[in-house]
């Protein structure tokens, strides 16, 4: 990895618009040296003067403006990159924080790339990889479950695990390492089966902890809701209900929607993709099959599927072609138009009656998403994985562990130790400690600058 021993960088933390403060952040060696050179207090004290951790009060001296601002010091290792890290406070404006950036950089900074400030704390070992991944799922979150989620990351609950799956894995290696200076048969049968039984319950708890990745990718990416049905059901009307705005045109004409029509909306703080989509059914009209299409694809891709049948007209065999596509696929039928006569004589195991226009039904229909999603038993967990790179790994590291418990009775213990030292470097790809720099540049690259 790069050496940055001698390199300070620069950046504006805060974003790119007009606001009451901007902050302007540095990082490296001459981090302070270079606020000595543009910072002054009307007491003439210097920022290398300054205790750490404490604002002052001073002016920064640009080559075009004077700013009144404020100045911190943080110094090695003490900060948040793990060097001497300087920020100024300054009024908010993009035109002022530019101005202060471009002194720093005339003074011997560089602008930062993406991310590297938290990539610096990752590598003088202030925060582990997934950690910082915490950080940006908390910065990129967009409802609470996201931001909890990140936050358990940030604060080092799959670190831990990670790493004290390391140890044990060390442990057991050494253990093996010990067998090899006594190669008595009764003492090889006795560390077999101790490490079978270390081994079994470490996979088991990897096990546990992936068992959350279903639910996790839901928190992340938001569940994604199909709304189907034949045209005049009221896809539209139950849209425009959940979304609590008129995002879909209504009408009495059969084929209204010829197109998808998105939205989205929180439910329990976990976000939801709700899709209302063209009416299935036969049609000459040609950017009306063009919507139908896209609905009979959308089916399959779908986290659950809310296949709407009308309560007050007849089941039909149209209905019927709709239902056997949707019926392979994690479902809710949905009786819609409760507040009228109900004329619909066929009954499914998962139908709930619903008014859009009353609100019957509205609140079991979201209790009942929540269900089929196993989110809910979740929300509390002290570990969700929500990062696929984290699914993958801990995945690859289950498959080595597995192969190591089924071979471990018929082969000899150094064969064994091969998938248990696999086992250890895939785990380390969570932390970090083992993984390429490649892939940590491109973890880093998604960071926005100045974080």
């Amino acid at each position: 990895m790069s050496n940055f021993n001698d390199d300070t960088i620069v950046a504006i933390s805060t974003g790119a618009s007009t606001g009451a403060i901007s902050i302007v952040r540095m990082s490296g060696t001459s981090s302070i040296t270079i606020a000595d050179k543009i910072f002054f207090t009307k007491s003439g004290k210097h920022p290398s003067e300054f205790d750490a951790r404490y604002l002052t009060l001073g002016t920064i001296k640009t080559a075009t403006f004077n700013e009144q601002a404020m100045c911190v010091c943080f110094r090695a290792p003490k900060s948040y990159t793990g060097e001497d890290m300087v920020e100024f406070q300054c009024h908010g404006g993009t035109q002022i924080a530019m101005g202060i950036l471009r002194e720093c950089i005339n003074q011997g900074a560089r602008l930062a790339t993406n991310g590297e400030f938290t990539k610096r704390a990752f590598l003088n070992g202030k925060m582990s990889l997934s950690s910082a991944e915490g950080m940006m799922d908390m910065i990129n979150a967009e409802s609470d479950a996201e931001i909890r989620a990140g936050y358990k990351l940030l604060t080092g609950g799959l670190s831990k695990l990670a790493t004290d799956a390391q140890q044990e894995l060390t442990d057991i290696l050494a253990e093996i390492e010990v067998s090899f200076d006594y190669p008595e048969e009764t003492i090889e049968y006795i560390t077999k089966s101790k490490v079978k039984e270390r081994l079994i319950d470490l996979e088991k708890r990897i096990e546990e902890v992936l068992a959350t990745s279903e639910a996790g990718k839901l928190i992340k990416s938001g569940i994604n809701v199909l709304i189907v049905g034949k045209p005049n059901v009221g896809k539209s009307s139950l849209l425009n209900n959940l979304l609590q705005t008129n995002k879909a045109i209504v009408t009495d004409i059969a084929g209204t929607t010829r197109d998808i029509v998105e939205g989205t909306f929180l439910l329990d703080d976990i976000k939801v993709n709700l899709t209302d989509t063209a009416g299935i059914h036969e049609t000459d009209d040609k950017v009306e099959k063009i919507g139908v299409d896209i609905a009979k694809n959308l089916i399959n891709s779908s986290d659950i599927v809310l296949f709407l049948v009308d309560s007050n007209s007849k089941y039909t065999d149209e209905d019927e072609r709709i239902y056997e596509i949707v019926k392979k696929t994690k479902h809710i039928v949905i009786k819609t138009k409760a507040d009228l006569t109900q004329n619909n004589s066929k009954t499914f195991e998962n139908e709930i009656y619903v008014s859009s226009k009353t609100g019957q039904g509205i609140d079991e229909l979201k209790s009942k998403i929540l269900e089929l999603t196993k989110i809910s038993n979740l929300s509390n967990s002290n570990l969700i994985i929500t990062n696929e790179r984290h699914r993958d790994a801990l995945s690859r590291a289950k498959n080595s562990l597995k192969l190591a418990i089924s071979n471990i009775d018929t082969v000899s213990l150094d064969l064994v130790s091969i998938d248990i030292k696999q086992a250890y470097l895939y785990i380390g790809e969570i932390t970090g400690n083992t993984t390429s720099e490649s892939i940590i540049d491109s973890i880093f690259s998604k960071f926005c600058l100045g974080k």
